[in-house]
């Protein structure tokens, strides 16, 4: 009896030791591993499937260029907008996919600057991801306003005819926030690869592959000074990003919160849009990584533990989301306001009702409840399907929130539901076909993992492993020290 209450802190302390030391990279590999297999993606020929998938996402996007071409020809009557859905699909679209890249810079600033070491096997691919959702999000701003070409007055510059931009409009807001979050991310993409640049450059079996990768590696040598420059730099590009996670998709949800439509002029809005973002950003984060796994035999690399992880952040915004939901309903009921408790009302038994029933309660907040089981969070088949739920489930949330907050007015004899045109469903699947086909031009010309940094969580870089500690140069050579 008195030896209990002392064993019962050394059990606790021996548990947290074990959970510690579960290795990042399975199998103990080592660091010639690790860079033949991820170098190998990209230095080997292109597989048949990787052709035949980029035919089809190269298609969609070709035909989704057209349409955008076609609507600027013809005007925006193409679309399925009228009164009083002035906004519609356009904007959907674009806070959809504001949100999607939130993820990258939460994997890769956030977690670093907290020093998760799980980040390093997804924080390239999460980076990349949120380059390309940026992009295809910024298409829809300059085709929402109508005079595509008249869209460069949106940026502060001098001009003879003294049109200066008006910084109280929502889409001024939208355009600063947006080309700050893709310049930054740029940099911290770009500042990661360079040694694994300086990798596929020693590793180049042609002169054009060799020139290429020597150029972008910035002269890279692997020195005390390169890598002393190259980890300050990550840091204050690090610690600049962090704030764009909470600022970005605030200030898109103030395109809404700042209106006086009931369902938008909420203060919930800004923490909410966030929270929704981290949830969709990596619902997609694992929609394109479970397949690589699987295809290029990453297990080792992108182990269950990385899934696990994903899957419980998944859960915990997914929570923050439908926190979020029950609030709204709360607050119209509480408030009073007829209008506000109309407009809710309507969005459960309205026209758009089946949208909140699969979209947002069933995809959004009962799916992600599975991970609350370790089995399911284990389950690569059953992370896939909650991960597409939430990907769905998000876009029905934007379209309802947008849509459905304007389809039913103050005035009653202008109420309409929108029903979306082939150009607008066609321009939406092209950004798709957009952004799956510059992820496919990634993963087969760059390296999908950053192994410099997943070479930091094997074995041989523990100082305190049995195994003598190695370095490794950028092609991949081991030698001891």
């Amino acid at each position: 009896m008195d030896g209990a209450p002392a064993a019962a802190p050394e059990k606790i302390k021996e548990a947290e030791q074990r959970i510690a030391h579960v290795p990042l990279v399975l199998n103990r590999r080592n660091f010639s591993w690790l860079t033949e297999r991820i170098s190998g993606v990209v230095e080997q020929p292109a597989p048949r499937w990787w052709w035949v998938a980029f035919t089809i996402t190269a298609s969609a996007a070709t035909f989704g260029l057209f349409c955008i071409g076609y609507l600027i020809s013809t005007g925006v009557g193409t679309w399925g907008n009228q009164i009083p859905v002035g906004w519609a699909w356009d904007i959907t679209n674009f806070v959809f996919w504001i949100g999607i890249g939130h993820a990258g810079t939460l994997i890769s600033a956030i977690l670093f600057l907290l020093h998760q070491k799980w980040r390093t096997s997804i924080n390239r691919s999460a980076e990349a991801m949120t380059l390309f959702a940026v992009i295809c999000a910024a298409i829809f701003p300059g085709i929402h306003v109508g005079r595509f070409w008249m869209a460069w007055y949106l940026a502060p510059v001098p001009n003879n005819w003294a049109i200066w931009q008006n910084f109280r409009s929502a889409l001024m807001w939208d355009v600063f926030a947006v080309s700050t979050y893709f310049t930054v991310s740029v940099l911290f993409w770009y500042t990661g690869l360079v040694p694994d640049l300086a990798s596929l450059r020693d590793r180049a079996t042609t002169k054009i592959r060799k020139f290429l990768f020597g150029i972008f590696a910035l002269g890279w040598r692997g020195s005390n000074r390169h890598w002393r420059h190259y980890e300050m730099a990550y840091l204050l590009l690090a610690g600049l990003s962090t704030p764009l996670v909470l600022s970005v998709h605030s200030v898109v949800s103030f395109d809404f919160a700042s209106t006086v439509v009931p369902t938008w002029h909420s203060t919930i809005f800004p923490p909410y849009f966030v929270a929704g973002a981290i949830f969709g950003g990596f619902a997609m984060v694992l929609t394109l990584l479970l397949p690589a796994r699987a295809i290029f035999k990453l297990q080792d690399v992108i182990t269950p533990q990385h899934i696990d992880k994903m899957a419980k952040i998944i859960l915990l915004t997914g929570s923050f989301v439908g926190y979020a939901y029950t609030m709204e309903f709360f607050i119209a009921w509480y408030s009073g306001n007829a209008y506000e408790r109309f407009a809710f009302w309507n969005r459960i038994f309205g026209p758009y009702w089946w949208y909140w029933w699969f979209g947002m309660l069933f995809c959004n907040v009962l799916s992600p409840q599975l991970f609350w089981f370790r089995w399911c969070r284990y389950n690569v088949l059953v992370v896939f399907f909650v991960a597409m739920c939430v990907n769905a489930g998000m876009w029905f949330e934007r379209f309802i929130i947008i849509a459905g907050g304007l389809a039913r007015d103050f005035l009653p004899s202008s109420w309409r539901v929108y029903h979306p045109t082939w150009v607008d469903i066609w321009t939406y699947i092209g950004t798709l076909g957009i952004f799956t086909s510059l992820f496919l031009l990634f993963i087969r010309f760059l390296p999908m993992i950053a192994m410099s940094e997943v070479k930091t969580a094997v074995p041989e870089a523990d100082p305190h492993h049995d195994m003598p500690l190695q370095s490794v140069s950028p092609g991949g050579k081991e030698r001891t020290r």
